[in-house]
């Protein structure tokens, strides 16, 4: 079932052990080995990470935002942040099921919105579903699946059995937050998130520094090709990908661009206000022009459909209204904490 989406909509969418191999060229010296096929998605088990798979960041100075980029992410200034723990990559669906076992979540996809949620949205959006981007040459393109959830990321035919460590998907914030909040974190603002991407690069264009020091087909799992017609998949993904299947950056963090897009917990007005620099937390309600009254929160690292000829925005200074309420199969998340995560 294809639905007519508002302009926010359109706009985000359009746009165990360690898998040993060498270290790749340029990435930190004593980074982790590179998380991929052979991972099981709990940092916590057998796999080795140190300290339930977060890490420390000592906090400091970063530039926030771009005046080269998009008209959002203008004005670029210095801001700085305190320290704090982030997860190393995504939540993983092994991670969400944890949480779903524990306190028998369901997810807003699973339960359907109501009437009230939706506003000017399409009504077919109260069926429990999710936004699905279906690759079908002239024809690719989001629809609504009824069905679709982050147990079926395609529909109620599909599983994750075989992507328990791949990053959750059909989340919105409201599920988002509930898991950080049984873990015992909180969803990081826009300004942790992008000084984490940054890895310590003071005004780099990627994650992982500039051109030079690396092709995006290399580094991250994004879209190559023209979109959404061909999708060449030279980084050998089609879709998501597991986590850590690319170098980390400056900060040992992997993912902090391509493969799912991550929400924060700040909401999103267009610009940046540079009145708070240290430690900015953003306006206390969410505003697009587009569609006023909608409620949007901040995503952050663009996704495996981002290309550099469109939605170039798997950049740590890219940012992008989503709606509070909405899950696709594109947006996930992580979580930070201001406490040791082993308590």
């Amino acid at each position: 079932m294809r639905v007519v989406l508002p302009a926010t909509v359109a706009l985000v969418l359009a746009v165990a052990g360690y898998f040993y191999m060498t270290e790749p060229a340029g990435a930190p010296v004593g980074s982790p080995l590179m998380l991929c096929e052979s991972y099981d998605g709990l940092p916590s088990s057998a796999a080795g990470l140190p300290d339930h798979g977060m890490v420390r960041l000592e906090g400091g100075e970063f530039t926030f935002g771009s005046d080269q980029g998009y008209a959002e992410e203008q004005p670029a200034y210095v801001a700085r942040v305190d320290g704090f723990w982030i997860d190393q990559h995504p939540v993983t669906n092994a991670q969400f099921s944890q949480f779903v076992e524990a306190t028998g979540y369901r997810t807003q996809a699973e339960r359907g919105l109501t009437k009230a949620q939706l506003g000017d949205f399409p009504s077919d959006l109260v069926k429990p579903g999710s936004l699905v981007f279906s690759y079908a040459d002239e024809n690719s393109g989001w629809r609504f699946v009824e069905g679709a959830s982050w147990r079926s990321p395609e529909g109620p035919e599909s599983d994750i059995l075989d992507r328990m460590h791949h990053p959750v998907v059909h989340v919105s914030l409201e599920d988002a937050a509930a898991y950080a909040d049984w873990a015992g974190r909180s969803l990081p603002t826009e300004a942790q998130w992008e000084y984490a991407a940054r890895g310590g690069l003071f005004e780099a264009t990627f994650s992982w520094g500039n051109l030079e020091n690396g092709r995006p087909e290399d580094m991250a799992n994004v879209w190559q090709g023209r979109f959404p017609v061909m999708n060449l998949a030279l980084d050998g993904f089609f879709g998501t990908s597991p986590v850590g299947c690319f170098p980390p950056n400056g900060f040992s963090l992997f993912d902090m661009g391509g493969n799912v897009w991550e929400l924060s917990r700040t909401p999103y007005r267009p610009g940046h206000s540079v009145d708070a620099v240290d430690n900015p937390i953003g306006p206390k309600s969410g505003y697009d022009p587009r569609d006023p009254g909608v409620p949007v929160t901040v995503i952050k690292g663009g996704s495996h459909l981002c290309s550099d000829d469109y939605c170039f925005r798997y950049r740590p200074a890219a940012r992008q209204p989503q709606p509070e309420f909405l899950s696709t199969s594109h947006i996930g998340f992580r979580t930070v904490s201001h406490e040791h995560p082993g308590g």
